[in-house]
């Protein structure tokens, strides 16, 4: 059996702050820092220490779950937990996004995970998976996959190539921001997937997903909601997307909908 190496803290705030496309100077600064010690910091030509890792991984906004990873890589124990929905610490994390899905109903809302994997969904959910092939609504469900396969919600979706331009780059810019692998192979996934893209200005504010329907075409604009103060890997990882009317006769079909 092979042990992976962690690298060393240095390369990986160094791999950070490239991403950030940030100089040193530039960092320096903004940590009040000097940049003669963050290049030892990054060179390993000086130990880190854990306030200091974290005011780093602070400026760079680096999600929770990798500032453990600078942790553990500069010899400190994590300082964010990591539970899951299940343990009791997390009811009242639980009991607010029960609270806020069905503050939205009769729109479509839905909490996914960093992966964009579904975590929970209010009823009126269904009106958006309605006609997806069985598969792809066996867990885990990736929403992403669920919205851009030729089995999913894609044949339904009036502006596809719009649609698939706008998640494509909302993925591909939150691949780059988080450095995350799983979630740079969802991306090539998807983008190899048929339907096209559009990536022209749309004729409104944001782009629409407009989704054909057995009471016709409903057009939707998505908001994204998360924890502004989590300090638990899985709440910092949690998102909930609602679909909320775009016109006036789609918030009349979901009213009727309920009626």
């Amino acid at each position: 059996m092979t042990t992976a190496v962690r690298p060393p803290v240095g390369d990986l705030l160094r791999d950070w702050r490239r991403r950030r496309r940030l100089s040193q100077l530039d960092l320096a600064s903004e940590a009040g820092v000097s940049t003669r010690h963050l290049s030892f910091v990054e060179t390993g030509r000086a130990r880190p220490s854990r306030e200091m890792v974290l005011h780093l991984a602070d400026q760079l906004e680096v999600p929770l779950r990798e500032r453990n990873e600078l942790l553990l890589a500069a010899g400190f124990a994590p300082a964010y937990g990591h539970r899951g929905l299940d343990h009791p610490d997390m009811a009242a994390v639980t009991r607010a996004l029960d609270l806020v899905l069905r503050a939205y109903e009769p729109y479509p809302a839905l909490v996914v995970d960093r992966s964009w994997e579904l975590v929970m969904a209010n009823a009126t959910v269904d009106l958006l998976t309605a006609g997806a092939a069985p598969y792809l609504l066996e867990p885990p469900v990736n929403v992403l996959r669920l919205s851009l396969h030729p089995d999913g919600l894609a044949p339904r979706i009036g502006n596809l190539p719009q649609w698939r331009g706008h998640v494509l780059h909302r993925l591909g810019r939150e691949a780059a921001l988080t450095g995350d692998p799983a979630l740079a192979a969802l991306h090539r996934e998807l983008a190899a997937l048929p339907g096209g893209t559009d990536r022209t200005t749309p004729d409104g504010i944001v782009v629409p997903l407009r989704l054909r329907t057995d009471d016709g075409v409903l057009s939707f604009v998505s908001t994204v909601t998360t924890f502004g103060t989590a300090v638990d890997v899985t709440a910092a990882e949690l998102s909930v997307e609602a679909f909320l009317p775009a016109d006036a006769a789609t918030a009349e079909a979901l009213r009727a909908s309920v009626g």
